[in-house]
């Protein structure tokens, strides 16, 4: 049973990470937009759980409202300025820097720099035997996985995905053809913010919330996507399970730091073996 819960927490992680990741890879696949701002998407979505929670609404409302208001405020985003540096990596990683900087900030002003803290909506823990763990985590594990597969059906089973897959491979001739180019682009992102919205209302009951918290995410999510490929959705499980159960495990069994050395050492490996990923996924515009 010991090496059991470590397993499990780490499972939890790694299933977090390939949501915020799969929001950052919809992004980047779609728009070229490597969205430095995407850990303040996520963590917009943990604070409007403490919102929610502090105006004594249930925990469901939160977790409607998280991806509701963080994919309304990334069409917002998407509308006044993704839109107008599309496929200009340096500008939109410039820019979409400068947008995480003043939603940090703005969380600041409103809630303070200290630390904010969830109370989880379920206290009980299933045992069996010896074996001990959180039924909240039991779930967000759960819903965690029904969104993954979820996106994957989207993107790989429906109309709009198939025009979405069209236009990553070929945009001009998806819009020579009649795709609404622009709207997917649009959607797209939206997709995308409201899925790291969620993924932060769904962990804020496990972990402090404060206004530092996204770029702990926003990292791994990256090297997730660097490690697994840029190309197929596949590549973000394997990458998010990669960097997420390396980092969450070593973190037990050894150190915090070991874990981040680890981490790093595998994202050089897989560059120097792999430079398009472990699936070779590779994205050209």
């Amino acid at each position: 049973m010991d090496i059991l819960i470590p397993l499990i927490d780490a499972s939890s992680y790694v299933l977090i990470l390939v949501l915020i990741a799969l929001g950052l890879m919809i992004i980047f696949g779609m728009m070229g937009v490597i969205n430095m701002a995407h850990g303040e998407l996520f963590m917009i979505g943990a604070y409007v759980m403490v919102l929610t929670q502090s105006a004594g609404l249930p925990f469901i409302v939160g977790l409607i409202l998280a991806p509701l208001l963080v994919g309304l405020l990334g069409l917002i985003i998407e509308t006044l300025l993704i839109r107008h540096i599309y496929l200009r990596p340096l500008d939109t990683i410039l820019a979409t820097w400068g947008l995480s900087i003043a939603l940090k900030q703005g969380i600041v002003l409103i809630f303070g720099p200290e630390a904010q803290s969830v109370t989880s909506p379920i206290d009980a823990t299933l045992i069996i035997g010896d074996f001990s763990y959180p039924m909240y985590r039991l779930i967000v594990m759960g819903i965690s996985a029904s969104l993954i597969a979820g996106t994957f059906w989207l993107f790989l089973k429906t109309d709009f995905g198939l025009m979405a897959r069209a236009v990553i491979a070929r945009p001009d001739t998806s819009a020579a053809l009649g795709i609404n180019t622009r709207r997917l682009y649009r959607w797209s992102f939206v997709i995308g913010t409201a899925l790291a919205g969620l993924a932060g209302a769904l962990i804020a009951p496990t972990i402090s919330v404060d206004p530092q918290m996204g770029l702990g995410y926003l990292i791994p999510g990256f090297l997730s996507i660097l490690v697994g490929g840029a190309g197929p959705l596949a590549g973000v499980l394997v990458g998010g399970g990669a960097v997420g159960g390396t980092s969450s495990l070593l973190t037990v069994w050894i150190s915090p730091v070991a874990a981040q050395i680890a981490v790093f050492v595998l994202a050089i490996l897989v560059i120097r073996l792999r430079p398009n990923g472990i699936l070779g996924g590779k994205i050209e515009k």
